[in-house]
């Protein structure tokens, strides 16, 4: 196999998105990845990562290229995983306390303590098929229940009547992060009343 025919299997594998960072991995030299490049008609969409003309920019999968240690959370979280029928007009990520976040851009950044950071963190396909992190749907209903009044009443009602629709749902694991995160009052009265 030529070093062409990896980048093409890398550029496949990734969905269309090319990072320079693994074909250096798969010992691909700067020269031979910016020939091929341009020999393939890839757009440099942000510092080490091409696309190819067919692929539309996943602005949550370019997030967490540029942040690796982001979860998304809140209404990011609730849209990815359905539980919202729009998408929120910022996103919102978590990351850990002490994180310097300040050259995180148009996303809200939200802090968890270290101990509570992981909690319920998972990894979910976008709309365009890219894995990135995210908090699973109890770890989100516990965050809104705990951020209900920062939330539009609306969006809440639906993301708890949603997950108390949902084949996927946890009541076990629901409760669970509640005693960890301290809410477990709030979360029993609203599952009790939507059951």
């Amino acid at each position: 196999m030529n070093k062409y025919d990896l980048l093409d299997n890398l550029v496949s594998e990734g969905n269309g998105y090319l990072q320079a960072s693994v074909a250096a991995e798969n010992n691909i030299s700067r020269q031979v990845l910016s020939k091929y490049v341009m020999t393939r008609g890839m757009e440099r969409i942000m510092r080490g990562v091409y696309i190819t003309e067919e692929v539309w920019p996943d602005d949550y999968y370019l997030l967490f290229l540029r942040n690796n240690r982001i979860v998304f959370s809140f209404e990011s979280s609730l849209y990815l995983h359905g539980l919202m029928d729009r998408e929120p007009s910022k996103t919102t990520v978590t990351v850990p306390e002490g994180y310097n976040s300040s050259h995180i851009q148009n996303a809200h950044v939200l802090h968890s303590k270290k101990e509570k950071y992981e909690l319920g963190t998972t990894s979910i396909k976008t709309s365009f098929g890219n894995e990135v992190p995210v908090y699973d749907m109890e770890r989100t209903i516990c965050d809104i229940i705990i951020k209900k009044q920062k939330i539009e009443i609306q969006t809440f009602q639906t993301a708890m009547q949603e997950y108390m629709r949902s084949k996927e749902k946890n009541l076990g694991r629901l409760l669970y992060y509640a005693q960890q995160l301290g809410i477990e009052k709030e979360v029993r009265t609203y599952t009790e009343v939507m059951l």
